[in-house]
């Protein structure tokens, strides 16, 4: 089986067939195995999944398995599956590193449940680690929101100068600008970037679960909550909880965020203890906030707690001189996830490409770089923009000179020599497009 999520391990066949199917049914893939030590083979092999295990069984058990895997990768999300006798046995092993624990017999949705949030924390601890690694390589920020134009230079510089402070931040854009990225880039840069980065997306949660997601529970808060749970807020203590589409909330959720906001207290479901708060908040929305307020949609009070600073992505219309770049880029990742090499790239295709709408701005380019590295025919996917044969000539204009001066480190007799030009008329044609040379050296 190639890159299953999950690893099952019990020595009774019928467990793992009706493991098998649950989570096939889910769309999850999993390899069922009747012995632990072929697990630990798995895990030798770069697993990078979750592993759900029987606690007895022969040969190995569950709790020698997990310490044994643990040392193989300690970040590995370890979920325990236990008999009523062993329930004292499997909270130690939680203090021990275990991710969670299930009795027997083990209820389908429970224990789905799970295993997504083990995945989404897997997803999570990576996606840290990534930053983490590009903050030694250079500006965190620059790398994960990469652009030549005015307007990008000035957000950049714009997160930086809110990455220093501890205030709220909105960050607002149409979908597939980035808004994910920029919050990210945001807690990397901060005094904050060694701490959790908590990401939960309010549109995915049914109302009856978002509560208890944000605040926790107490055990016996509501029926099925056999032990106390952290939320989210709680998870984020010291660093960024990241409210995705925040605009999704229903108003009784948007009170009681803004009385967190204001108090940076906090009381789970169940309890009559308040919780203290460290944390700091980064909302998202691909909606106008202000215009929600004005139709009664969101509260007007939340988001003025909320907007202490407001930070706007721009459509990739608005700065298509970082088409090709990105593009670059995106085909670049595309080509390393699959282990295949990069498409040869021609000036006329990156012209041809920044003349396009994509509506769905980057997300909408990646899926493009990513079928064009699988070799899928995608020449017709757009129609062609409306514009004047002037503004087409101006964006290919613009378009080669910024490929010949990266293509050249920024040397620029290199590229007027490429371009056929005069120093001059080069001088001239850069200061009329903007284009700095100190942009293009050391580029790669």
């Amino acid at each position: 089986m190639n890159n299953p999520q999950i690893l099952y391990i019990d020595d009774e066949p019928h467990l793992r067939l009706a493991a098998s199917q649950t989570f096939d049914l889910a769309g999850l893939t999993c390899e069922v195995l009747e012995h632990a030590d072929l697990a630990l083979d798995r895990i030798k092999g770069g697993f990078d999944g979750v592993v759900v295990s029987d606690i007895r069984m022969p040969d190995m058990d569950g709790v020698t398995f997990m310490e044994k895997a643990l040392a193989l990768k300690p970040d590995l999300a370890v979920i325990l599956v236990t008999g009523y006798g062993d329930v004292a046995l499997a909270v130690e092993c939680i203090k021990n590193g275990a991710y969670d624990f299930l009795e027997k017999p083990c209820d389908p949705e429970r224990l789905l449940a799970c295993v997504r949030r083990a995945i989404e924390r897997g997803r999570l601890l990576r996606e840290n680690a990534r930053l983490k690694d590009r903050v030694g390589t250079g500006d965190v920020i620059a790398k994960e929101l990469p652009g030549r134009s005015v307007i990008m230079k000035d957000l950049r510089i714009t997160l930086k100068t809110v990455a220093a402070t501890d205030a709220d931040v909105l960050i607002t854009g149409a979908t597939g600008t980035g808004k994910e990225h920029a919050a990210r880039a945001l807690h990397a840069a901060s005094a904050r970037a060694q701490k959790p980065f908590v990401h939960i997306n309010c549109a995915a949660l049914p109302d009856a679960l978002i509560e208890s997601e944000l605040f926790g529970h107490e055990a016996g808060a509501f029926p099925g909550a056999t032990r106390a749970r952290f939320g989210k807020f709680e998870h984020a203590r010291g660093g960024i909880l990241c409210l995705d589409e925040i605009d999704s909330l229903a108003m009784p959720m948007q009170g009681k965020l803004l009385d967190v906001l204001h108090n940076r207290v906090i009381t789970r479901l169940g309890s009559n203890d308040p919780v203290p708060l460290d944390i700091r908040v980064v909302a998202l929305s691909k909606t106008d906030l202000v215009h929600a307020s004005e139709q009664g949609l969101f509260r007007a009070d939340l988001l003025y707690r909320l907007n202490v600073v407001s930070i706007d992505l721009p459509p990739l219309t608005n700065r298509r001189e970082d088409i090709p770049l990105l593009y670059s880029l995106l085909l670049q990742d595309a080509a390393d996830r699959v282990d295949q090499p990069v498409p040869a790239l021609q000036a006329h295709e990156l012209v041809e490409l920044s003349s396009r709408d994509w509506p769905g701005n980057i997300r909408e380019l990646r899926n493009f770089a990513e079928r064009q590295v699988l070799g899928l025919n995608v020449q017709a996917e757009h129609t062609p923009p409306k514009m004047t044969l002037a503004e087409q000539m101006t964006i290919h204009e613009k378009s080669l000179i910024s490929a010949a001066i990266a293509a050249s480190g920024g040397r620029l007799k290199e590229a007027y020599t490429a371009l056929g030009l005069s120093r001059k008329t080069l001088y001239d044609k850069m200061q009329k497009y903007d284009l700095n040379r100190e942009d293009f050296v050391d580029e790669q």
